[in-house]
């Protein structure tokens, strides 16, 4: 699977986790030059707390484009790092 936003592949890997139709992509298949840190977080009761980030690419800026779970629930552990994107950003084979 490769994630592409604005011409450019952020991510891509043969082993994303599928969780609610997210491809969450294993966090060293991802270029993290081009994500940013947010201060944004929300709470899903049954994965934990999300951190955001901001999509730099091109000279544009796609915000709140991708999120992880650092610290997920237990019983969601396998996600843990793992980064989704947004319906902005293509995910294809």
């Amino acid at each position: 699977m490769k994630a592409v936003w604005n011409g450019v592949t952020v991510a891509e890997s043969d082993e994303t986790i599928v969780v609610e139709g997210n491809h969450y992509f294993p966090p060293d298949t991802v270029k993290r030059e081009h994500l940013s840190r947010t201060r944004m977080r929300t709470l899903c009761p049954w994965k934990g707390l999300a951190s955001y980030y901001s999509l730099d690419t091109g000279g544009e800026t796609n915000r709140y484009g991708a999120w992880s779970y650092p610290h997920p629930w237990p019983w969601i552990r396998k996600i843990r790092g793992h980064v989704a994107f947004s319906p902005g950003v293509e995910v294809r084979r």
